[in-house]
Parts: C-alpha cells; sequence; structure tokens
C-alpha cells in the first residue's frame, strides 16, 4: 500500500492508502475523489484523469509513454508536471505521493 495525497483544485486534500499494482487513478475512483473523472476506464483513450504531479515525486512516476503525451494535448492546462494518472502505477516506491486536480478535465 502507498498512501496518496490528491489535492482537489479547491485545495482539499485527501489522504488516501492505495493498493500496490493499481494506477493512481483508480485509487482515486475507488476512494470516491472528486476531480478524477476517468471517463476511459483508465484505457488511455482520453484526459479525465489528468494531475499535477508534485515536482518532488515526478521522477518516481516514470516517463510518459507517447500514447499519454498524446492524450495529454486534449487536456486543458498541461504543465510539464502533468499526467494522466491511470499510467502512472502505484508501488511501494510511491508511498507519500502528491498529485493536484486541474480546475476542470473538460
Amino acid at each position: 500500500m502507498a498512501k496518496i495525497t490528491y489535492i482537489e483544485h479547491n485545495g482539499a486534500e485527501h489522504v488516501v492508502d492505495v493498493k500496490t499494482g493499481l494506477s493512481v487513478m483508480e485509487g482515486a475512483v475507488k476512494n470516491n475523489i472528486p476531480g478524477i473523472d476517468a471517463d476511459c476506464g483508465g484505457a488511455c483513450a482520453c484526459a479525465t484523469c489528468h494531475v499535477y504531479v508534485d515536482p518532488a515525486w515526478l521522477e518516481k512516476t516514470g516517463e510518459k509513454s507517447a500514447m499519454e503525451e498524446s492524450m495529454l494535448d486534449f487536456a486543458e492546462g498541461v504543465e510539464d508536471n502533468s499526467r494522466l494518472s491511470c499510467q502512472i502505477k502505484v508501488s511501494d516506491a510511491l508511498d507519500g505521493l502528491v498529485v493536484r486536480m486541474p480546475e476542470s478535465q473538460h
């Protein structure tokens, strides 16, 4: 399990334990975290699970795939630390991860 902090655009924080092997998106959906819509269910076919990874965690979350980069083209407010949360697999190394949600997923 990894403790992940999800921060809504309005600043509300949700700290939850997410099972190793799930994606950061699945952790949000299973814990009813607002701000991650996950319209495609984690297939990297939309950008409604867009998050901003805290800069201290960027290296640990891995590289963006070409498909992820392509899907981020559809997201609003993309920054250098933008990721699709469906593409970040939870591991023990991500214990303490902090992600922030954009104002809107659409």
